[in-house]
C-alpha cells in the first residue's frame, strides 16, 4: 500500500497541529515540523500521511533514531515509503543486522536500486561473505548508468579488506570514472597508494589534482607523503563506513539534479551512520543553508570539532550562515578567532575581508585582504579578485592612489575581468580622470556583460561625462530597464535627460531614485539631498552652485 495524501481530520485539535506542522514543512522548518507533527500523530496514530511527514521531518533535522518508531509504524501498517524504508535500513545498519538488510533488499524494502546494489555488497561483507559481496557490487556494474558507482564501492571494499592492489587496479583502470576525480576518492586513492609504498605516485596524484594551495588536510597527507610516512588506509574501516559513503556518494550525485531537501536525507543518513563523516556533516550544513535553516545550519557546522582538520571550513560556512540569519556580530566573531586559530589560512583572511568590507568597516576589511596577500606569497591569476575587493575598499577610505594601484594589479592578473574594468572605469570618471581610458574599459566590460545593469550604467555615465548625451541616453535608459529600482540609476537617468532637454522626465526619474533611496545596496552612493535640491532648482542651478562646469560647457556650446 502507498502513502496518500488523505484528508486530515478537523478533530480533537488534530487540525491546528496539522496546519502548523504543513506550514513548517513548507517553510523547511524541520524542528517544528517535527514538533508539530509528532503532536498530530498522537491524536491520529494511524494517519500514513502524518507518519510520512513525521518520519521525514525527524530525518531532516537529524534525529533519525526518532524518526524509526514511526517508520516501523507504517512498515507494520503495510504503507510503503521510502522514507521510512531509508530509516529502517539505517537502523539495521547500526545494529549490525547484516542478515535482516539483506532479507529486506530480498523482498525490495529498500530504498532503490542504485543504493540497493551498493548496499548489497555492503552487507555481505558484513556477514563475512567476501566472494558474495564482490560478486554483489560486479553484478550492479553491469546495470546500465551505475558501473562507476558499483566499481568506486568495490575498490573501497577491497582497500577496506587490506587487498590494495585489487582497489589500485580498479583506480588505475578508471573504473570509478568521475567518481574517482573528486576530493574524497582522490584522498582514498592517495592512501591506496601510500600503503603500496608509491608516496611518489601519491604526491603526483595530489599535484594533478589540487595544485600548490592546500588546505589542511591535504597539506597534512602531502607532509606525510614528502616524509615518506605510510598513510594508514582509513577511508572506509568497516562495512557500516562503507554503507555511510553510499548515501554520501548518491547525496554528492544528487546535488545538482534534486531538491536540496531530498538530497539532505541521503547526507543525515550518512551522518547518522558515521558521525565522524566531516563531508557529509558540511554537505547536510550547506543544504540547510541553501533551504534558509540557518539555525539548523549553524548547529550543524558546530558539530564539527575543534581538533578536527576541516575544522576551518566549518567554521567559514558557520560564519555565512550566521551573517544570512542576520547576526552579522556573531558571524565576525567567530571569523576573528578563526584568525587566531588558523590564522596561516589565506581563506580565513578573505572570509573576514569580505565580511568586514559587507559591513563597511573598510579599514579592517584592507588589513585582512593584506594578511591574505601575504600569505599566498607571489600573486598568481586567481588572486585576483583579493586585490579587487581591496581596492574598494581602499577607495571607499578614500584612499585613491593605492585603490587604483590594486585595480590595475587585479587587471594585470586577470586583465579581460569585466567587474574589474567597470569600477576601475567608473572611478575614473567620477574623479574627472583619463576619461579616454575609463570609457575604454567600460566598453570592454559591457562587450563582456552586456546584461549588467550597474556596467551599463557605466557606459552611459562615461559618455555623460565626456559631454556626448545624445549617445548616454540609450545606454542608461537600457540600465534602467536592466535594474528599474536601483537608486544610482534612476539618478543618472535623470541628469541625462536633463542635459538632452527631457526635464519632465529628469524630476520623473530624480523622484524615482529618492522612492527607491534606502532599499538597495547602493543607496549609499545616492545623495538625497542633492536630489532634493536638483528637483528645486535644477541641475544646471545645482552644478553652479558646486562650482562644476555646466552642461552647455560639456557640450562644447
Amino acid at each position: 500500500m502507498a502513502v496518500a495524501a488523505g484528508p486530515v481530520m478537523a478533530q480533537n485539535g488534530l487540525a491546528g497541529s496539522y496546519l502548523a506542522a504543513r506550514q513548517a514543512a513548507f517553510n523547511s522548518d524541520y524542528k517544528a515540523a517535527a514538533q508539530y507533527f509528532t503532536r498530530a500523530l498522537a491524536r491520529d496514530p494511524s494517519n500514513p500521511k502524518l507518519l510520512e511527514d513525521a518520519t521525514l521531518s525527524q530525518l531532516a533535522v537529524g534525529e533519525l533514531p526518532r524518526a524509526v518508531p514511526t517508520a516501523r509504524k507504517m512498515e507494520a501498517d503495510g504503507l510503503r515509503s521510502q522514507i521510512a524504508q531509508m530509516v529502517l535500513v539505517a537502523d539495521e545498519v547500526a545494529n549490525g543486522e547484516y542478515g535482516a538488510l539483506l532479507t529486506r533488499l530480498d523482498e525490495d524494502r529498500g530504498v532503490g536500486p542504485l543504493v540497493d546494489g551498493l548496499l548489497r555488497g555492503w552487507a555481505h561483507l558484513g556477514e563475512g561473505a567476501a566472494k558474495e559481496a564482490l560478486a554483489a557490487f560486479d553484478a550492479l556494474s553491469q546495470e546500465r548508468g551505475l558501473s562507476g558507482f558499483a566499481l568506486y564501492h568495490k575498490a573501497l571494499a577491497l582497500a577496506s579488506v587490506g587487498d590494495f592492489e585489487g582497489a589500485e587496479a580498479i583506480f588505475a583502470a578508471d573504473g570509478a570514472g568521475p567518481l574517482q576525480m573528486t576530493r574524497r576518492a582522490s584522498i582514498a586513492r592517495m592512501q591506496i597508494l601510500s600503503q603500496l609504498g608509491q608516496n611518489d605516485r601519491a604526491l603526483e596524484l595530489m599535484i594533478t589534482l589540487f595544485g600548490p594551495d592546500l588546505d589542511p588536510a591535504l597539506r597534512d597527507i602531502r607532509d606525510r607523503l614528502q616524509a615518506n610516512d605510510t598513510l594508514r588506509f582509513d577511508f572506509v574501516t568497516s562495512p557500516r563506513d562503507g554503507m555511510a559513503e553510499v548515501f554520501f556518494t548518491v547525496a554528492a550525485a544528487l546535488s545538482n539534479e534534486a531538491g536540496d531537501d531530498y538530497t539532505l536525507i541521503y547526507s543525515r543518513v550518512a551522518e547518522f551512520l558515521r558521525p565522524d563523516h566531516s563531508d557529509a556533516l558540511l554537505m547536510s550544513a550547506q543544504l540547510l543553508e541553501k533551504l534558509d535553516r540557518f539555525e539548523l545550519a549553524v548547529e550543524t557546522y558546530k558539530r564539527l570539532p575543534r581538533d578536527h582538520e576541516s575544522y576551518h571550513a566549518a567554521e567559514l560556512g558557520r560564519a555565512e550562515a550566521l551573517r544570512r540569519d542576520g547576526r552579522v556580530d556573531a558571524a565576525v566573531e567567530v571569523l576573528e578567532q578563526l584568525a587566531e586559530t588558523h590564522g596561516d589560512l589565506p581563506i580565513v583572511h578573505m572570509t573576514l575581508g569580505d565580511m568586514m568590507r559587507q559591513t563597511k568597516d573598510y579599514e579592517a576589511a584592507s588589513a585582512s585582504y593584506t594578511r591574505a596577500l601575504d600569505l599566498f606569497g607571489e600573486p598568481t591569476e586567481q588572486q585576483w579578485f583579493i586585490f579587487y575587493a581591496r581596492a574598494i575598499s581602499y577607495e571607499r577610505q578614500d584612499m585613491w592612489p593605492e585603490a587604483e594601484a590594486d585595480f590595475r594589479r587585479a587587471l594585470e592578473l586577470n586583465p579581460e575581468q569585466p567587474q574589474v574594468l567597470n569600477y576601475l572605469g567608473y572611478s575614473l570618471v567620477e574623479k574627472h580622470e583619463k576619461l579616454d581610458e575609463a570609457l575604454d574599459m567600460i566598453e570592454r566590460a559591457v562587450a563582456a556583460r552586456p546584461d549588467s545593469g550597474y556596467i551599463v550604467d557605466s557606459l552611459g555615465w562615461v559618455l555623460y561625462r565626456l559631454g556626448r548625451y545624445g549617445e548616454a541616453v540609450g545606454h542608461m535608459e537600457r540600465a534602467a530597464e536592466l535594474m528599474p529600482t536601483d537608486p544610482v540609476v534612476n539618478d543618472h537617468l535623470g541628469d541625462v535627460y536633463w542635459a538632452v532637454g527631457r526635464k519632465l522626465e529628469a524630476r520623473f526619474q530624480w523622484k524615482r531614485a529618492l522612492s527607491f533611496h534606502g532599499t538597495a545596496e547602493t543607496s549609499e552612493d545616492v545623495d538625497p539631498d542633492r536630489i532634493r535640491r536638483k528637483l528645486e532648482v535644477g541641475l544646471d542651478q545645482v552644478l553652479e552652485e558646486e562650482g562644476a562646469p555646466p552642461l552647455k560647457v560639456a557640450n562644447g556650446d
